[in-house]
């Protein structure tokens, strides 16, 4: 491979990267749209332009408090399962609160995303899995009668009361900087009993299975007590590192903080002292915390009149924020919030897609810790292909570590081994939504070039001229792999397209461009039949099948989708049949469902869906504090129930923005703002009766913009200054407008319309989350 200088002055604005403009936008002449009277006389700034802006009421700290304080969660009765409490966390370390099994006591989870084992010879279920720490229990003297708790959103705090036979405690919980911070106060005849106890460092997944042959336990801990009353947990681990808890008390006051280090056996104990220390105390730490948070919400807002599920949908953007942050560890299946479970790892043929797909749409790419994972492990991603692939070949196996360490198999033994070219998708959503050249330089395209080389040496020619690959797996599909599996044969062709277009896009005149070009050309078709889309080729979809590894063609790579209309029937078929088997059904093949419904512009059937999931009459709902559960905890579910969301509110494949896209009928009044789509717009759009009053897109780079906006009759389209935009009618109902890098543009039609962000009323009333 050759490379060249980036000269972005010198790349055209044309379609790259799932744009579909062309130089429309930057050659646009006056279509459709023009220029209307405004309703109201508005300031000139002397030179006829009418300038104009929105009225934002999400403003202010005090309309955030009130609004986010209508979707908190709250807690009438002491929650006695993990998936019934409430939960903390910063991305690293996190707690879970609920009732100590058979006692009188309060259980407060500690655990950590970084604590894993380091024995890769014994697989990511036992060798590299996430470990236990410990537990922290609050012990009152009296018997518990009562809680009343409330997890506030906005502060990111647990505060709240517990009645006893003896008295009343009150309780105020954050977790910041790697610190778990309490204080619990007492009054009648109660007492503040705080007790740590350290869990043994093995494997989660003992709860399923014996461990394997030759493994080893951890050494136990040790403790030890430091001059200012301190006390360390120090768990020494036989593959190297250690794990260190250490805790202090002052007053009412409690404060918890977890390290560890590999392979230092040492850091992790100075790390978790130095975080003591740094937090100092509770209300300095709180000042700290909800300072962040206070500014990470105002990043982008959405309303709707849905109040069971818009309160679900901000507590996922809170989840996603405690479980996950740039530059920390990638999410394992159960987040930060380790309970025993089978899948005590991170696992990349579904789970760690879905758990970052909301991020983009809610504007908070700052979470992205699956980007920085695969930037940071390249040489690991190399290392687990076989070593005669490795000198132009990367994959990752089914599961792994935080660190991507595991072993794929070679296409042609029935190996799964399309994962991470699927987990690339993702970071490559997250270029497209930021545009930030350092990421598809850096990232995207040299761990994506590898990715592909891995398929590239086992596509041969059949007798019909076309490239055929061996047997590899298609995720959970229960049969014999087969030959020209769907999952694959998509993430080839969405991976060939997106190097040829990075390529184009970064200046680079790739030798291997040409074989990039062969492989869509002769690539053989997606196995079909009269159902729809098969699992591959002589494999049709023909038992139950909860993933939708077979149709990733449709979502989320929209390779095959509804602007083709030659593809519409087959879409729906597939759709229709994957459904039709049920038995294997689980909560994110309704989510998925949902997300596919969306891309047809039926909102309608995709909250029927989606709803689904909340149903608590299927096997595996969402639970009452919005986790889940298949034998263990499993977060990228809810997660990608925020996406479906998403999904009916606002699209961005194929280079097109659609602006309520798939609304369902219901929800006749929405506002999004600043909601961040492909090629880094921030998207506001009010909805009202039923139709959109106005849509204002903000340019962060300068992108072609195609904006299917579902307005009716003529448009004004007006720059930020109050000028004409320059427009052009690409017909469907979409509209190019050329919009400068920093520039904002609004469209309407009619008269002009109020400009303002704010709630909307909610017209289905809902219980809040928790046990209220």
């Amino acid at each position: 491979m050759t490379s060249q200088p980036e000269k972005h002055s010198q790349v055209p604005r044309r379609a790259v990267l799932g744009t579909a403009l062309g130089g429309a936008a930057a050659a646009a002449l006056p279509g459709t749209a023009h220029a209307e009277p405004h309703e109201q006389p508005v300031p000139s700034d002397g030179e006829g332009r009418r300038p104009w802006r929105l009225r934002d009421t999400m403003s202010t700290d005090g309309a955030w408090a009130g609004f986010l304080r209508g979707q908190d969660l709250q807690w009438a009765r002491l929650p006695t399962l993990w998936y019934e409490g409430p939960f903390l966390g910063d991305g690293l370390l996190g707690s879970m609160i609920y009732q100590e099994p058979d006692t009188h006591r309060i259980r407060l989870t500690v655990q950590h995303g970084r604590v894993q084992d380091h024995r890769p010879q014994f697989g990511s279920g036992w060798g590299t899995c996430r470990l236990p720490v410990g537990r922290l229990t609050l012990e009152p003297t009296g018997t518990i009668t009562a809680v009343d708790w409330r997890l506030s959103l906005w502060n990111a705090e647990l505060t709240g009361t517990v009645t006893t036979t003896a008295g009343t405690l009150t309780l105020a919980a954050l977790i910041h900087d790697e610190v778990l911070a309490v204080r619990v106060t007492a009054d009648g005849g109660e007492q503040v009993t705080w007790t740590f106890h350290p869990e043994e460092a093995i494997s989660p997944r003992k709860i399923s299975e014996a461990p394997p042959s030759g493994y080893t336990a951890n050494p136990p801990w040790t403790t030890r007590t430091s001059a200012d009353g301190t006390e360390q947990v120090l768990q020494p681990l036989t593959g190297g590192g250690q794990t260190a808890t250490a805790y202090r008390r002052t007053g009412d006051d409690l404060l918890l903080s977890v390290g560890h280090s590999h392979p230092s056996d040492t850091a992790a104990e100075a790390d978790s002292l130095r975080n003591l220390r740094r937090a100092a105390s509770y209300d300095a730490l709180r000042r700290r915390h909800t300072r962040w948070w206070h500014a990470f919400y105002r990043k982008s807002f959405v309303s709707f009149p849905d109040q069971r599920l818009q309160s679900f949908h901000w507590i996922q953007l809170y989840k996603v924020a405690s479980a996950s942050r740039a530059g920390g560890p990638v999410m394992a299946t159960s987040g930060p919030w380790l309970e025993p479970t089978p899948w005590p790892a991170v696992w990349w043929n579904l789970n760690v897609q879905l758990e970052y797909w909301l991020i983009h749409g809610f504007n908070h790419l700052e979470l992205d810790a699956l980007a920085t994972t695969v930037r940071q492990n390249q040489e690991q991603l190399i290392a687990n292909v076989p070593a005669a692939y490795r000198a132009d070949s990367s994959g990752v196996g089914r599961s792994s570590d935080m660190f991507a360490n595991r072993a794929v198999g070679r296409p042609g033994t029935g190996a799964e081994t399309g994962d991470l070219t699927w987990a690339l998708h993702n970071v490559w959503l997250s270029y497209r939504h930021s545009m930030d050249p350092s990421l598809l330089r850096d990232t995207v395209f040299p761990v994506l070039r590898r990715a592909i080389n891995y398929y590239l040496h086992f596509l041969s020619p059949g007798s019909d001229g076309k490239l055929h690959l061996p047997s590899t797996l298609s995720p959970e599909y229960p049969v014999v792999p087969p030959q020209d599996t769907n999952y694959d044969l998509a993430l080839i062709r969405w991976g060939c397209q997106t190097l040829i277009e990075s390529a184009e896009r970064l200046g680079i005149d790739d030798e291997l461009a040409p074989r990039w070009q062969e492989v869509l050309a002769r690539l053989t078709p997606y196995p079909v039949d009269d159902n729809g889309f098969m699992i591959g080729a002589d494999t049709p979809y023909a038992q139950s099948h909860r993933h939708y590894s077979h149709l990733l063609m449709v979502y989320p790579l929209y390779l095959v989708n509804w602007d083709q209309p030659e593809s519409r029937d087959l879409i729906m078929k597939s759709m229709v049949r994957w459904h039709a088997l049920t038995g294997a059904h689980r909560g994110y093949s309704y989510t998925g469902a949902a997300s596919m419904y969306a891309m047809t512009g039926d909102g309608d059937t995709a909250i029927t869906y989606l709803r689904k999931f909340f149903d608590p009459a299927t096997r595996y709902p969402c639970r009452p504090n919005t986790h889940y559960t298949e034998a263990g905890p499993v977060i990228e579910t809810p997660l990608s129930a925020s996406q479906s969301l998403h999904d009916m509110f606002c699209q961005s494949w194929g280079g097109v923005i659609r602006v309520f896209p798939a609304v369902p009928t219901a929800w006749a009044d929405l506002t999004l703002h600043n909601f961040r789509t492909q090629g880094a717009f921030l998207v506001s759009a009010v909805r009202k009766a039923g139709e959109t009053r106005f849509i204002r897109i903000r340019s962060l780079a300068g992108e072609p913009l195609a904006l299917r906006h579902g307005l009716d009759g003529p448009l004004t389209v007006l720059l930020d200054d109050g000028t004409q935009a320059r427009t052009q009618d690409l017909g469907d109902g979409t509209l190019a407008i050329d919009l400068p890098r920093g520039r904002e543009v609004l469209v309407h039609s009619g008269s002009r319309p109020d400009l303002v962000i704010a709630p909307v009323t909610v017209t289905e009333p809902g219980p809040a989350w928790g046990l209220p």
